[in-house]
This record gives C-alpha cells, structure tokens and sequence, in this order.
C-alpha cells in the first residue's frame, strides 16, 4: 500500500492503472476504521481493481460545539488496517490540500439536505453542505469509477447519489448494507464515547427500527402505529430520540403509510457524548 498526501501525487499514482483500463473504487472515511468500513474497502477490493482509501476529518461537515476537537484520530492504526485489507493507495491529505487559501465553493443538494439531519433543530444543512463538497473534491481528485458509502448514513447517501446525478459525475455511487455489533447497534466511530451503560442502552435503537417492521410486517398497523412501538422500545431503555420518522426512501419526502414503496425509518439519538443515528428501509 501506498501513503499519498498530495492530490497531484494521487493523480500521478493512479495514470498507470487508470491508463491500462483498470476500475477504480474509493472509499471516503473520516478515520477511526472499523468493521462498517472494512465491508466497504473488501467490496471496493472485490469488485475494483484498484482500491484508494481516503482519511480526512473534514471540519466542514461540524457544527458548533460539535466534537470535531475530539473525533478519533489515529492515523498509524488505519494505516495498519488498510494495508491489511490491501488496499492500494491511502489518501492522507492536510486541511490546507483540500481547504486551500482563498476557498470560497460550496456544493449545497436543495431539499434532500434541509430534513432529518439537516434540519435546523438538528445538525442544520450546513452539515450536508460541508459532507457534499468534500465528497464532491475527494471524487474529482480520485476520479474513481464507483465509490463506497454504507447505508447506516442513508440521508448522506441520498444527498451523494442526488449530487452526483445532478452534475453529472462519472461514477457510480454504491450503497452497502449496514455492518452491526452483535446486538444489534449500528458500527460506528462514535460508539467508542459510550459509557458501558450507554453501550447496554444503545441497543435498543436497533430493537426499535426492528420494532416499526414487525408493525408493517404484521400488515394492518398504520405508519403511526410503527412509530408509536418505535418510541415504546426507546422509551423501555430511557432514550428520548432527537427525531424519529418515516421518509420515502428514494426522495425523503414525508411517508403517511406503507403504500409499496419503500419507506425510510430513521432516528438519532444522543447517549451521553454520543450522538448516534440509525435506520431501516420497510418494503418496497
């Protein structure tokens, strides 16, 4: 594996493979690799012939009195876990190679980037802005044929593939399945904030969105009724969620029933330090 830091330097690293036909897949990260990345980079190995990591904690993506200052960082860990997965080039760039002097763009999704996470009462669109134009430098820099993302981030991936299609990138955005512990919790870097007793209580968000599907499974039980049994089971281990709701799972308009098409059932909820976020898609 190869430890690049420059985007010129990338670019010249993948003319070789580029120019003998080869496909190329990046993975996006900010750090703090684990299993839910893992299942990106294997993919991007699997069906990629060349595989390009990228390593930045992007500030534009923070709001205020969020935990940019504190989000894990340890750069010779994931370097040993991408070299392990064989990966081919582990892009580590500075601030000042993405943010240079004078950097005045940004990218902003109307719509898709205002709701769930990026509603004013939560992270606010600011978020999305910053997660789009980081994504939308990092795939002009690798010029990548697909690239990796993981559906624990739904609204991000929504945000991504709506970007992409929109500006017309070539490349083609895959979505991945969401890696969980064994009861359930969605992967995340943030969990390693919980407190043994968060960690017990987290749980739950996963028996939660699971809670919703039995309800539409059963059939007969409106969306309100999902949700109701959503909010009982987070209630059971004492978690308020910051939102709970049901989306169309393509275009994030508000769901009112299981009508056949996929509906997007997504939630946050803060424990302690960790803000973490969670999601199922029911039907479609």
């Amino acid at each position: 594996m190869r430890t690049v830091r420059t985007k010129a330097e990338l670019r010249a690293a993948l003319d070789e493979p580029r120019g003998g036909g080869a496909q190329i897949g990046v993975v996006p990260t900010m750090g703090a690799l684990h299993g839910g990345h893992l299942s990106l980079i294997r993919a991007a190995r699997e069906s990629c012939d060349t595989a390009v990591v990228t390593l930045f904690v992007n500030p534009t993506q923070f709001g205020p009195g969020e935990d940019l200052a504190t989000y894990p960082h340890d750069e010779e860990r994931d370097t040993g876990i991408a070299a392990a997965e064989g990966v081919d080039f582990l892009f580590v760039p500075s601030m000042e190679e993405i943010y240079p002097r004078g950097f005045a763009t940004a990218v902003a999704v109307a719509g898709l980037a205002d709701v769930l996470d990026g509603a004013p009462e939560q992270r606010g669109p600011e978020h999305f802005h910053g997660v789009t134009t980081v994504v939308a430098k990092l795939l002009n820099i690798v010029q990548p044929d697909v690239a990796f993302f993981g559906q624990k981030d739904a609204q991000q991936a929504i945000v991504i593939r709506r970007m992409v299609e929109d500006l017309d990138f070539p490349v083609r955005i895959a979505v991945l399945p969401t890696v969980r512990e064994p009861d359930g919790l969605a992967m995340s870097s943030r969990n390693r904030y919980l407190t043994p007793d968060e960690r017990e209580r987290a749980a739950a968000l996963f028996r939660a969105l699971r809670a919703a599907e039995r309800v539409a499974a059963a059939g007969g039980g409106s969306l309100d009724v999902a949700l109701a049994a959503a909010r009982d089971e987070l209630r059971r281990s004492r978690i308020e969620p910051e939102y709970l709701e049901a989306r169309d799972a393509e275009d994030l308009t508000p769901a009112t029933d299981f009508n056949g098409r996929p509906v997007l059932v997504a939630l946050a909820a803060r424990l302690g330090r960790a803000r973490l976020i969670d999601n199922i898609v029911i039907g479609g």
